[in-house]
């Protein structure tokens, strides 16, 4: 008998499922990392805006005599 069957035979409904980070938990792996990838992009994503706020009101805005930096 190989290992893969002795796994499902040992885990039963649970064989092929993806576990847990933590027994209490209900967050897998998979979802744990896709949530890192979001997460990622959004701060990526805030860090521009960040530059181009800042572009603009140290630069475009005072170039433009929108108003004056002091």
């Amino acid at each position: 008998m190989g290992e893969a069957k002795r796994r499902k035979e040992s885990l039963g409904e649970k064989y092929g499922q993806e576990t847990n980070i933590l027994p209490w938990l209900p967050i897998t792996k998979t979802q744990a990392s896709q949530f890192v990838q979001l997460s990622t992009k959004g701060a990526w994503i805030g860090i521009g805006l960040l530059v181009a706020i800042w572009i603009t009101t140290r630069i475009i805005g005072p170039a433009f005599g929108w108003w004056q930096v002091d």
